[in-house]
């Protein structure tokens, strides 16, 4: 609008005054002729808007009443705080129809107006088309009120104001810019916000850090209730999300860190984790109601026990870290429930270390192929619940030979395989071994 506001000039000689001799005068240029039309439309448009100037506070009633009627986004905004909303209709008016007076002095402090509008409306959550609609019904009221104004004061200038009508929605357009503009740099910064402060709250929950005063922020912030049976998932990082779902839940957050992501999931009705689950969900942030928890394939991954309520997931975290611990270097997952022993054991390595040694040291005498035989037997036997039959097949050998194996183990140990006592921590060494060496 600037453009074609800026000052024009052009000859016009006085009225009445004798023409200068000379060669034969020729029409005017249209040149001439265009800038003496633009002067004239200049002059129009000042005074009408000088009329709509002094004239501002009902213009402003009279777009808040628009709004109102118009725009449902803004009914609220207008119920809520009619005095605020009509402060800022005011203000936008007012530097609009100066722009229109004096459009190179107004330009900045117009533009200011606006951008500080669409900042304000994004903080607030108006929308942004209802903001949009807003600028263009106040462009709309505000070129009426030229036309009105012309053809009440001067009827005849009214075909001029065509020569302007551009500029003057050049103008709205660049200001519903800039507004939109704004909202959507208020819009970022407070996504990045939320997020960030989601980031916080589930990783204080992880940590066990969560003070009880911000459960309740943290389960609207997660979509979590308070109250429920969760477990938590950790997956080893740096792996493509696939569909696969290692617990059956309806609703599941996923955190990104570093080393580890960790799915906090909200268990189904029945409160017992699956081996699968409908496939579904995002493996970042929340999961739809009746999604699943979504795994990298292949990935390794640890699955904790249950917990009663969101203050508990520090625990489950620290669980599904031991099951994560428990899993085989080429992938998989494992549940803590079904390998309670082992996480005994992998909890408290130097004394998982004690046990091997104390249980299995005296095998270190053998060679280590039959130190290898004798071991493999007796992890096949206790796989096998006992049965020589089922560990011969298992091991490709007669019964009778896994039942010699096993009497030579008891023979070089001092050990029965028979008293339940030795039977446990014969488990437990072979556990803690396998984990040191995986």
């Amino acid at each position: 609008m600037h453009q074609a506001l800026r000052s024009r000039t052009a000859f016009r000689p006085a009225s009445g005054a004798p023409a200068a001799p000379g060669p034969r005068q020729h029409p005017q240029h249209p040149r001439q002729v265009r800038s003496l039309i633009d002067a004239d439309a200049l002059r129009v448009l000042h005074r009408a808007a000088r009329v709509l100037l002094a004239d501002l506070p009902d213009l402003t009633d009279r777009l808040v009443a628009a709004l109102q009627d118009l725009e449902p986004a803004y009914r609220a905004a207008v119920t809520s705080d009619p005095a605020a909303t009509w402060q800022e209709v005011h203000r936008s008016l007012r530097h609009s129809v100066s722009s229109l007076i004096d459009p190179r002095g107004s330009r900045d402090a117009a533009r200011r107006c606006s951008w500080r509008i669409g900042a304000t409306r994004a903080e607030q959550g108006l929308p942004l088309d209802a903001l949009l609609h807003a600028f263009r019904l106040g462009g709309s009221l505000v070129w009426q009120g030229l036309i009105d104004e012309t053809c009440r004061t001067a009827p005849e200038d009214v075909r001029l104001l065509v020569h302007i009508a551009t500029d003057v929605w050049n103008f709205v357009d660049e200001h519903c810019s800039l507004v939109a503009d704004a909202y959507r740099q208020v819009e970022r910064q407070l996504a990045w916000r939320r997020e960030n402060r989601l980031r916080v709250l589930a990783g204080a929950l992880l940590d066990g850090a969560s003070r009880i005063a911000d459960l309740p922020e943290t389960a609207r912030a997660l979509d979590l209730p308070e109250e429920g049976r969760y477990v938590v998932v950790a997956v080893a990082a740096g792996r493509t999300c696939d569909p696969s779902a290692p617990v059956r839940g309806t609703r599941a957050y996923w955190h990104t860190g570093a080393e580890v992501d960790y799915g906090i999931v909200l268990l189904d009705e029945t409160g017992v984790p699956g081996e699968g689950g409908a496939a579904g969900g995002s493996a970042k942030g929340p999961t739809p109601p009746g999604g699943a928890a979504a795994v990298p394939g292949g990935a390794r991954t640890g699955v904790s026990t249950a917990v009663s309520g969101l203050a508990a997931v520090g625990d489950a975290r620290r669980l599904a870290d031991l099951a994560l611990g428990l899993c085989p270097r080429a992938g998989g997952t494992v549940h803590l429930t079904e390998h309670l022993p082992a996480a005994l054991v992998v909890s408290a390595p130097e004394l998982g270390a004690a046990l091997v040694d104390r249980v299995l040291g005296p095998l270190g005498g053998l060679e280590p192929a039959d130190e290898a035989v004798l071991l493999d037997t007796l992890a096949a036997w206790l796989a096998c619940e006992g049965s020589a039959q089922r560990a011969g097949e298992r091991l490709y050998c007669h019964r009778n030979t896994v039942l010699n194996r096993l009497r030579r183990y008891e023979q070089l140990t001092g050990r029965s395989l028979s008293r339940p006592a030795d039977l446990v921590e014969v488990s437990l060494a072979l556990a803690a071994r396998s984990l040191r060496t995986h």
